[in-house]
């Protein structure tokens, strides 16, 4: 798809492939991450292992106020989700899942070519071509911006640089051997009741909550521990967290819960901060896109983020299959942002509207009309569709 031209100037002309750019030297993923029905559907026709994901079932999640044990379990309300209710899986597998899929040989072109620590520090939409920090030119067919929150290509789509406000919440993340509870009767409430995550929140504002759930078969536990933040805007704000910060933002839940808190991690406590982007106006131009955290980065309240992205990248290989003609390409994507922006949009607004307005907090548990908007969606279908309808009008 891309066709890369050397900075050099006699200007190499290589054959055409598909490169991702990776800024990153080292990256990593962090944590767990739940893979819902409508994800799951672009997965298996993608041709994913779901066995290579080590997932553990998501069928529902138990909700508990921080100062008691008692529990309010949840379950999918829609039918088709409860029998196939999807999965939380360590990030890693996931990414070393897509990572697999990526270099395969399909039959239909090159596999692709994955270029790590190469940062694209400016896009041409029109022209599709993208200038890398090293001085490269890459030339390309079509260019598609999955470069999260900061992304420059969104950047270079919409002509300014739309940044994401301050929340004024963040939220440290770690993972644990779920061996090292086995001796602690304390948190079995971890692993008793539905297959799930665990929601624990205080009862009154300043907002903070754990969510919890088990991943990789069961082998770790996932921790992510949301609290206000009033030091998210101080220069001196860093990712990095310890163990006595965490328990001293949350030191009056009760004991069985502060347990959790005490196991040793089997990665670094960090910390995030939880950023959402405002609609944008368009997610096109010329012959680039944006997609995932790009063009809708919002708040994990409905574990749907990274959901849009995957059915947004479905959607795109619907709409762009090989052999697509350049000429083609602009149409396409219009038709991808008709698609899959008012699904993007939606999400990010509503998983706002749950972390922001306590009466709405847990609403996507309660509603099954919001449950059924957002998985019984099959992406594929919709994107083919679609296509078909461009192919008649040609």
């Amino acid at each position: 798809m891309f066709r890369q031209v050397s900075s050099t100037p006699a200007h190499t002309f290589l054959d055409p492939w598909k490169q991702i750019f990776e800024s990153s030297k080292s990256p990593t993923d962090i944590g767990s991450i739940s893979i819902q029905i409508n994800a799951f559907r672009v997965l298996k026709h993608l041709g994913a292992s779901i066995e290579n994901l080590g997932g553990v079932e998501f069928g529902g999640l138990i909700g508990y106020f921080s100062d008691t044990t008692e529990g309010n379990t949840q379950r999918w309300l829609v039918p088709e989700v409860q029998e196939d209710p999807g999965i939380f899986c360590n990030r890693k597998d996931l990414s070393n899942e897509l990572r697999r899929l990526a270099l395969e040989e399909d039959g239909q072109g090159l596999p692709a070519n994955i270029r790590i620590g190469k940062k694209v520090i400016a896009c041409d939409p029109d022209q599709a071509t993208l200038t890398l920090d090293d001085g490269e030119v890459i030339h390309a067919d079509l260019v598609l911006g999955c470069d999260g929150i900061g992304s420059v290509v969104r950047k270079n789509i919409l002509g300014y640089d739309q940044k994401a406000p301050s929340s004024g919440w963040s939220c440290f993340r770690t993972l644990f051997d779920a061996a090292t509870m086995d001796a602690i009767p304390e948190l079995d409430w971890i692993r008793e009741g539905v297959s799930g995550g665990r929601f624990v929140f205080a009862r009154e504002e300043p907002f903070r909550a754990l969510f919890i759930n088990l991943c990789e078969e069961g082998r770790l536990v996932n921790l992510v521990a949301i609290y206000t933040d009033t030091e998210q805007d101080n220069p001196e704000w860093s990712q990095a967290a310890t163990q006595e910060e965490i328990l001293e933002r949350f030191q009056d839940f009760h004991p069985n819960f502060r347990r959790v808190l005490d196991l040793p991690p089997s990665d670094s406590w960090l910390r995030w901060k939880l950023l959402a982007l405002p609609e944008l106006p368009s997610w096109t131009r010329g012959r680039a896109a944006i997609l995932g955290d790009a063009a809708h980065a919002t708040f994990p309240f409905l574990g749907q983020g990274a959901a849009m992205a995957v059915e947004e990248g479905g959607s795109l290989g619907c709409l762009l299959p090989h052999g697509t003609e350049v000429k083609d390409i602009p149409t396409r994507l219009q038709a991808y942002e008709s698609l899959c922006k008012p699904r993007g949009d939606f999400v990010s607004a509503e998983s706002i509207a749950q972390a922001v307005e306590p009466s709405k907090r847990g609403r996507y548990f309660r509603s099954k009309e919001l449950q059924a908007y957002i998985l019984e969606y099959d992406p594929i279908k919709a994107s083919q569709e679609v296509l078909s309808r461009l192919l008649s009008q040609t």
